[in-house]
Order: C-alpha cells, then structure tokens, then sequence
C-alpha cells in the first residue's frame, strides 16, 4: 500500500513538470529537494464556488495554484462583475495574492476568484516556491512572465470594442496569444481549442449572451471557429482570419446585420 500511494504521488511531481508552464522541463530530482512528493495532493475544486478573494487590504495566500488535467479559473473584477482573467490547465494563479516578487506590489480592488468548471490543482506552499524562485533562473523568469501576460491579458480587453464581433474576436485573441505563449496550443493541426461558454464571454466583454450567440454563429458560418451544440468547447479554425475581425470597423465585417 504504502509503495502504491507513493509512486502516485510521484507521479504528481512528474505530471508538474510535464503538464506546467512554470515548472516545464525541470529535473525531477532538483525540483524533489523543495517540493516533498509525499505532501504533494491534487486537489478538487467544484465548479461555481469561490476560491479566493483576491485583493482584499492586508490579505494574502500562502500557496501558488496550478492547474493539471481539466478546468477553468476565473477572476470577476467589482463592481462591474466583468471577467478579468481565464485560467486554463498548464496556467497557474494565485501569484498577484502573494506577498512575495511582484505580488507585492500588484494591488487592486476586490475580485471574487472563481472555479468556473471543476478544476484539479497542486498547490505549491509559498515557502518551496520562494526556493525554487531564488535558485532556479529559467523558474524565475517564468514566473515574471506571469505578470506579464496578465497585464497583456488585461490589455486586450480595455481595447474590447462595444462592436459585438469586435468584442468577441478580442476576446479569443487574447486567449490565443496566452495559451500561445504557455505552449499549451495550438495543436498540431494548428487550431486552438477553448473551454468557453457563453456567459463567460458575455462577462468579459460586456455584452448580453443572445448577442454573443449571433456572434459566435457568424464566425462559425464564415469558418472561423467551429463549436458544438451542446457544451461549451469553441475550436479556433483560423487564428489568422480572426485578425481581420479582431481589428475590424463596423463596415467591414459583413456577416454582421447589425450596423
């Protein structure tokens, strides 16, 4: 029994260096001497349900969140409840509710952080990832990284147009230019695949969910995406065509009716 459990939680340090942005391609030896495979658990967390609330004053975490396997994070900013921030396996979060490297100075109003799906996390103690932080430079630069791409993310939707095809197109630009650069896609057919429902997009770009419906059809009608009748995965046929709308004036984009 005890070789069994053992060699499972084994597997979990393997499946974090195989499976995560930030700890991709570490030896598993070296990164063994800080983070101890016995106390190493995946976690469950249900969907809907509050993680944390991030940004509260004097307020912080002890552990950075990764995700593995399946799931979906997101941040809701106040008061606007719109959807700042989307989290998917190979991504981590947590890091801006550190009191620790640029944690410390990324402060900002309340935001309810929330397992959107059922999501399956290691959490790694504050204490182990200061270590790594400090000895490890590609760890290190990784981790600025983070920060960077949440502010890229944050970027694209303050340019989120009230243009509905534009707003929608800026939302799944930002998404493919994050899971770009995690290396977590495209695929080898060169498509982008996306756990996105449609009140997630409504809330990121502001826009009621019949509208982001008629959206979402005329980019399936021209080929751009493709999505199924039931569920919530949205495929990205054409990351290159989607330019066109990402960056499109109301006269431009004429699958769109309304003017």
């Amino acid at each position: 029994m005890g070789k069994s459990v053992k060699a499972k939680k084994t597997t979990l340090l393997q499946q974090l260096i195989n499976q995560s942005f930030l700890f991709r391609g570490l030896e598993e030896a070296w990164l063994s001497q800080y983070l101890d495979a016995d106390n190493l658990k995946l976690e469950t967390l249900f969907s809907n349900r509050p993680v944390y609330t991030a940004f509260l004053p004097d307020e912080f975490l002890d552990v950075l969140y990764v995700i593995l396997n399946e799931g979906v994070i997101v941040v809701r900013s106040t008061p606007l409840d719109r959807i700042i921030a989307i989290t998917y396996p190979g991504g981590c979060f947590g890091m801006r509710s550190l009191p620790f490297s640029y944690g410390l100075a990324s402060r900002a109003f309340p935001c309810l952080v929330e397992s959107y799906k059922t999501t399956h996390v290691l959490k790694i103690p504050l204490s182990a990832l200061e270590k790594i932080y400090n000895d490890n430079e590609s760890f290190r630069q990784r981790y600025c990284f983070l920060f960077e791409l949440q502010q890229k993310f944050e970027y694209h939707l303050l340019n989120c147009s009230s243009y509905p095809p534009q707003a929608v197109a800026t939302l799944l630009r930002a998404l493919i230019y994050q899971e770009r650069e995690l290396g977590s896609q495209p695929d080898a057919e060169n498509i982008y695949t996306f756990d996105l429902s449609v009140d997630v997009i409504a809330r990121a770009c502001q826009l009621n969910q019949r509208t982001v419906e008629q959206v979402l059809k005329g980019l399936q009608n021209v080929g751009l995406i493709a999505s199924e009748s039931t569920g919530d995965l949205i495929r990205v046929l054409d990351a290159e065509g989607l330019k066109e709308v990402y960056s499109a004036t109301r006269d431009k984009v004429n699958w769109w009716p309304l003017r």
